[in-house]
């Protein structure tokens, strides 16, 4: 006979990680913060134009409900009662732009991902409507005018899309980052759906305005958004609305970050000058800086990084944002076929030890903090025919690791005090070969959870103090201690700076390569004058060159 289910485990915290390569969702004790289970689901990424990123905003949702319902079962095969969960976070990739009717519930168009590049026209169009000794958008915002967030990519879609521009003249439109998405859809949806989100996501949208806590009017008749478009904003610790189908319907959803923030708050960065940096699809590092918005001279943002409860105060981050992180190593399997699975780059960067002189600059999306160079795009320099494989993948960890020292030194400079170790999580964490060669290069100690998924902890960890739920206490003396793995410089100072000028210099020659003639910016004529025969040696050349740097015969 079965064991019966067992509550002994204490209240429970589901999290939802909705994250740009995949969904995930994950039950936590609320006494011990252990990870009890989890499932995930990859995800589709579309590219339906050079520079554009989609995603399926339903495909997004049905990748919750699947997490979801699986890992009850997992639950349940380990004899834990499922009614033992009180509450669920949600933590999302930020930004990321949904529009939908709010009649039917169907997506008016696909989401525009943060990595989307397509709006580079309409911020220079926007930039030259700002007066030159008055940047108000990044005085109310925090935030540089850039394709990377939601108002532009808001902008566009009423620009472009016949079915959006409909929408909003019949009032039937709803806008929101995934989180309102999924917080909309899983409490009822076209049934009385709560149209929401959190400070943190709110202010990622260059809408809101993070001093007042509230939209922004001007921002908004600057951008010509309708403001009846916009979610209720609420803090990022209380209950929003009941989960209204499934295995968990009657569960509140009570928590509510961006994931930055949230690994911030898993991490329990609550003090002024903590710091802690996540290596997922980009590489995000964020320091507390209390109470008080710190506006950098140095190409960081500024943000909020979490309210946690109603008539809880703000706090306020620093952050330096890296576009391309894990997202080359998905690239260098997908697109060259160098690895087959992402675990590979490890094997093969050990192989070797060394780059040999050769540098990869991923600027995929051009180039985030502390550049915010639209122009540049990716370059590998240093190639001989020595150069292999195992060499591109070890650049490639490196670049992650030379783009996280360019945004750590700019917070150093910011900040004034610098950082005497780094906090890392995220699933590129698990790389020891990373993890070691970040070390050496920012020549600070790198210090990372044995439970690496900080993330979901932070989503569950303010979804569980929510008033009304409070399971989780977030009172010093009351939270879990994480046990850590340490990450010692095993190079002389000497050689990484050589390494990181020589970076450098990569960083540089990877700038200035689209321009408005350029054949991504959509002018045919460039092509006109080119003769079929430059087209067919061309791809000749790049396919014998990533057979042959792949080590195919």
């Amino acid at each position: 006979m079965a064991d019966p289910k067992t509550a002994a485990v204490g209240p429970l915290v589901g999290a939802v990680v909705q994250g740009t390569n995949s969904t995930r969702f994950l039950v936590f004790s609320s006494k011990t913060a252990e990870l009890l289970s989890h499932h995930k689901v990859e995800l589709t990424q579309e590219f339906p134009k050079e520079g554009w990123v989609e995603q399926d905003p339903k495909e997004i949702l049905q990748s919750v409900y699947e997490c979801i319902a699986r890992t009850c079962e997992k639950l349940d095969e380990m004899n834990i009662d499922i009614s033992n969960i009180k509450a669920v976070g949600i933590s999302n990739q930020r930004e990321t732009t949904v529009i939908w009717d709010k009649l039917t519930g169907e997506p008016l168009y696909n989401a525009v991902v943060w990595l989307d590049l397509r709006t580079q026209t309409t911020v220079e169009d926007l930039s030259k409507k700002i007066p030159g000794n008055s940047n108000f958008v990044k005085s109310k915002t925090g935030l540089p005018l850039s394709t990377y967030f939601s108002a532009v990519k808001l902008r566009w879609m009423l620009d472009n899309v016949r079915h959006v521009q409909k929408a909003v003249e019949e009032g039937r439109a709803l806008f929101g980052t995934i989180d309102s998405w999924l917080i909309w859809s899983l409490t009822g949806g076209v049934n009385g759906g709560v149209h929401c989100t959190d400070v943190t996501n709110a202010s990622r949208t260059m809408l809101f305005n993070i001093h007042s806590l509230e939209w922004d009017k001007e921002l908004c008749d600057f951008f010509e958004i309708p403001m009846d478009l916009l979610p209720n904003v609420f803090s990022s610790s209380e209950i929003y609305g009941l989960i209204k189908t499934g295995a968990l319907e009657g569960v509140p959803i009570s928590g509510c970050l961006g994931d930055q923030c949230a690994a911030l708050v898993g991490q329990m960065c609550f003090q002024e000058g903590q710091a802690k940096n996540t290596y997922g699809t980009g590489c995000f590092l964020l320091c507390n800086t209390g109470r008080k918005c710190v506006f950098s001279e140095h190409g960081l943002l500024t943000t909020i990084a979490y309210k946690l409860g109603k008539e809880k105060p703000a706090y306020y981050a620093l952050e330096g944002s890296v576009a391309i992180a894990g997202a080359v190593i998905r690239w260098l399997r997908d697109n060259l076929g160098i690895i087959e699975t992402s675990g590979d780059i490890e094997k093969l960067a050990k192989e070797v030890g060394t780059s040999y002189g050769c540098y990869f600059v991923p600027a995929f999306s051009g180039l985030y903090a502390p550049y915010w160079e639209p122009s540049a795009r990716g370059i590998l320099c240093g190639l001989t025919q020595f150069t292999n494989k195992c060499h591109i993948a070890f650049a490639a960890l490196e670049a992650v690791c030379f783009q996280t020292r360019e945004i750590l030194e700019a917070m150093n400079r910011d900040c004034g005090i610098p950082l005497r170790h780094l906090q890392v999580d995220g699933g590129m964490t698990n790389n020891k070969v990373l993890m070691q060669l970040q070390a050496d290069i920012l020549h600070i100690p790198v210090i990372k959870p044995f439970m690496p998924e900080t993330t979901a902890l932070g989503a569950a960890m303010a979804a569980g103090a929510a008033e009304g739920v409070s399971v989780w206490s977030l009172e010093p003396q009351a939270l879990s201690v994480l046990r850590m793995e340490r990450f010692e410089p095993q190079i002389q100072a000497t050689e990484s700076e050589i390494r990181y000028a020589t970076w450098k210099k990569a960083v540089m020659k990877s700038m200035g390569w689209v321009t408005s003639q350029s054949p991504e910016s959509g002018d045919p004529s460039i092509f006109s004058s080119m003769p079929l025969g430059f087209f067919i040696v061309s791809s000749m050349v790049m396919l014998i060159g990533a057979r042959y740097i792949s080590g195919m015969p």
